[in-house]
């Protein structure tokens, strides 16, 4: 069964040791993946699945927070992302989904990927309006759990805005169509240029 998901952006800038004194920057997403990584780890996960468009801190960055918090020998399964298409994530999500949902193993699935990488004309980046137009109904799509609304998003807000991590995301929702989780925006910010997006998957608290 599905138990947990969690959206979480992978820049090594918000691991303490690498980014320093430019974590002051980012304190909003790092308070949140704490509070996320806990609640994943009390939703006591058998495995764990992470899925993202890039090797090493596409998977180290989410795992710096969500390690500490899960058994020291869960299994890990990395799906790196390399088809280009955005419904070929969704299908697979909701095919894994179906698996995930029909056995008794408690599984979390973390979608590690960035938002926008055109929200400043800063740190190597060029700014496009589309940018903050596409984090804005990446985070409203995901908070409203409306997986059709990035599935016909239009192509040109998708490239001009320089996504990372919707592939990633769009996985995670598919995997969670036809589970009772709830989502949950915990931060999004975007202070060097690149939008980070903090959002969990979980399950209702009790009455």
């Amino acid at each position: 069964m599905l138990v947990f998901g969690l959206i979480s952006p992978h820049p090594p800038i918000i691991i303490p040791d690498i980014g320093k004194e430019y974590t002051k920057q980012v304190t909003s997403t790092i308070a949140a993946l704490e509070h996320a990584a806990t609640a994943l780890g009390d939703s006591r996960p058998d495995r764990l699945i992470i899925i993202s468009p890039h090797e090493d801190h596409g998977f180290e960055v989410p795992l710096y927070y969500v390690a500490p918090h899960v058994p020291a020998r869960i299994e890990i399964e990395r799906i790196l992302v390399t088809e280009p298409s955005y419904e070929y994530y969704y299908e697979l999500g909701c095919h894994r989904g179906a698996g995930i949902a029909a056995s008794p193993e408690r599984t979390a699935i973390v979608a590690s990927g960035d938002l926008s990488h055109a929200l400043k004309s800063e740190n190597g980046y060029v700014f496009n309006p589309a940018g903050p137009v596409l984090d804005e109904l990446i985070v409203r799509s995901v908070r409203e759990h409306d997986d059709q609304a990035l599935l016909t998003m239009d192509p040109a807000t998708r490239k001009n805005g320089a996504e990372c991590g919707l592939r990633s995301i769009l996985f995670l929702l598919g995997a969670a169509a036809n589970s009772t989780l709830k989502p949950r925006v915990l931060s999004y910010e975007g202070p060097f240029g690149v939008g980070y997006l903090v959002a969990t998957l979980e399950p209702e608290p009790a009455p």
